[in-house]
């Protein structure tokens, strides 16, 4: 397991995969740490949780780098998302107890209510691209609920995921209550399979989910899952452009193209398409991709060359099926997984650039005759992750957010992951909610309590009638 500097192509560092004696242990470890962490009080789990947002916000430039080094984030971009995990540290210490407290429900008991109990050790297994935030929107609300982490990071974000465990431990959380194993990703199975994991979370690309859905599923795991996406922007007749055109470049080009709610398929009406092509492109040109340690770039490289040409090949595999190669498209010379901001025109059903995700700064731009054939071929898809909308008629926004197949439909704005709103997927997008009120209950046990009346005797024809209506 090595990290490489995607930048100038350099290895930083090999890290020895745990052994299977060693991961054993560890899951113990968590387990025991799981046991007295479960009786901890609120307030004990939030003091802690705001020592971590605490030691995060003193490390951010330090973190930033080590995003920067491993995986090529611009060094400004991996400040805000270590602000963003403090941020959803402080949200979940604030907020857990309210959203966990026991809810009294009415019904022919002397008293019933529902209550949320921990689950036990819960399975993470996460990707590079947000090598921090991906990892804190599972672990702030999991350990507030009472659970125990582990953590199987991207082999090439290693550094980073280290990282994470030591922002726990120095935030004052007992040893082994959120531990980062080092495994390969064949490993995963196994792990998944001990009978101290619970529950399983991944977010990564559709065919890691099934893998893991099916793994966990066999011996009847929970799992939520957040997959790939090929967000579908669209542009009505109505939208207002400047805002549409600015919203749609931010959008596609955020972590250099690799988010899986980054906006993928533009779909802009018939009326609009030509302005808002041209109007693309010339922003497009303006992008300046480069070293992320530099503050004049606006784009760094992506996080490896094996991935960088992944997305080159499925540019000209469009083009060879009738896309327009519209700006970029070419691998530029020097060392580095660089690739630049792209834009292909003509995109339609059946091409790889509108029915798969491009995991990089590519952007499609599809023609719809009208709004109904728009919200159509947004629909035209088997991911269902994210969707925009832009018109200036909220009333039909409303309905139309109605009709679109995905987790989040944001209007006249971009799509993002917001820790009081819930954020996830459907079709291959995957299944389950992560952050807010909902994410924090995914991994809980949600128990019914029903205090009978210790009065009544049951007769035979009682309990013949209970059993009848179980």
């Amino acid at each position: 397991m090595e990290s490489i500097n995607p930048h100038t192509g350099q290895k930083i560092r090999d890290y020895q995969p745990f052994s299977d004696e060693r991961v054993a242990i560890l899951l113990k470890e968590a387990d025991q740490a799981f046991q007295a962490w479960r009786k901890t009080q609120f307030a004990e789990r939030s003091k802690l949780m705001k020592n971590a947002a605490r030691v995060m916000r003193e490390r951010k430039n330090e973190l930033a780098q080590l995003m920067a080094d491993e995986m090529g984030k611009i060094l400004r971009d991996g400040a805000a998302e270590v602000e963003k995990c403090a941020s959803c540290c402080d949200f979940y210490a604030d907020n857990a107890d309210k959203f966990l407290s026991s809810q009294t429900v009415e019904s022919d008991a002397k008293e019933s209510y529902v209550a949320f109990d921990p689950l036990g050790v819960v399975l993470a297994v996460m990707p590079w691209n947000f090598p921090f935030w991906q990892v804190f929107r599972f672990a702030a609300p999991a350990l507030m609920a009472g659970n125990a982490g582990i953590l199987k990071h991207a082999s090439n974000v290693s550094g980073c995921a280290l990282a994470i465990e030591d922002i726990f431990l120095q935030a004052g959380f007992p040893k082994g209550l959120f531990t980062t194993i080092l495994v390969p990703g064949s490993s995963v199975e196994k792990v998944i399979r001990n009978p101290v994991i619970k529950a399983v979370t991944l977010t990564g690309s559709t065919p890691a989910g099934k893998s893991v859905a099916t793994a966990a599923g066999s011996v009847l795991k929970k799992t939520v899952l957040e997959l790939g996406g090929s967000d579908a922007y669209v542009v009505l007749v109505d939208a207002d452009l400047d805002l549409a055109v600015d919203t749609c470049v931010q959008s596609r080009l955020i972590n250099a193209g690799q988010s899986c709610i980054a906006a993928k398929r533009f779909i802009v009406v018939r009326e609009l398409r030509e302005e808002f092509e041209r109007r693309y492109v010339e922003k497009f040109k303006k992008i300046r991709f480069g070293n992320p340690n530099e503050p004049t770039s606006d784009m760094g490289p992506m996080a490896r060359v094996d991935l960088r040409d992944d997305v080159h090949k499925q540019v000209e595999k469009s083009i060879s099926q009738g896309a327009k190669l519209l700006v970029g498209g070419k691998i530029p010379s020097g060392p580095g997984a660089y690739y630049p901001a792209t834009v292909l025109g003509g995109v339609k059903p059946g091409m790889v650039a509108f029915d798969e995700e491009i995991f990089g700064p590519v952007a499609a731009i599809i023609e719809a005759e009208d709004e109904k054939d728009a919200i159509r071929l947004a629909n035209s898809s088997p991911f269902g992750l994210g969707a925009a909308l832009f018109t200036k008629d909220k009333a039909k926004a409303d309905r139309l957010s109605r009709e679109i197949e995905a987790g989040s439909v944001f209007i006249n704005a971009f799509v993002k992951s917001d820790v009081r709103l819930p954020f996830g997927g459907i079709k291959e997008s995957g299944y389950g909610r992560e952050l807010s009120s909902f994410g924090i209950r995914e991994f809980v046990n949600t128990k019914t309590v029903y205090h009978g009346n210790t009065k009544t005797t049951k007769t035979p024809e009682a309990v013949g009638a209970g059993a009848a209506l179980e």
